[in-house]
């Protein structure tokens, strides 16, 4: 994700680089002499690829800077709620999803009980990712 002007600059100038090279290989197809087609095929490939990654990239910056788009926050009041509930949809209780994250229960249940206040967005993150991650074993 691009989150400043720098970053816009730098992505464009990244893919205007790998444009130049995709245009490298549909003109000068026999550029690559003794490569085997499938090489230049997946070089080719990975360069679209990247390309197209980067000109959504783009187009995502350019629309969020425009302030057409309307980002809603309100979302973020239901995250305490929404780990909890998917906490116990996963069949996690307070003290399986601790011993996953090397804590003790009393601090799932003061990080609940408080709707998160007290834990860091790198710890939400963490939480996250274990509750997600019982689901896809579940």
């Amino acid at each position: 994700m691009i989150a400043n002007e720098r970053e816009y600059r730098i992505t464009k100038a990244a893919a205007n680089k790998f444009t130049e090279a995709l245009k490298q290989f549909d003109e000068s197809p026999k550029a690559h002499p003794g490569a085997h087609p499938r090489l230049i095929q997946a070089e080719k490939e990975g360069i679209a690829s990247q390309l197209a990654t980067l000109r959504r990239e783009l187009r995502e910056y350019e629309r969020l800077r425009s302030g057409r788009v309307r980002i809603s926050l309100n979302e973020i009041e239901r995250l305490p709620q929404k780990l909890v509930r998917a906490r116990i949809a996963a069949g996690l209780t307070q003290e399986a999803l601790a011993e996953k994250l090397g804590l003790k229960r009393q601090q799932i249940q003061r990080y609940e009980s408080s709707e998160y206040a007290s834990a860091s967005l790198a710890t939400i993150r963490q939480i996250a990712q274990v509750i997600e991650s019982a689901v896809a074993v579940s």
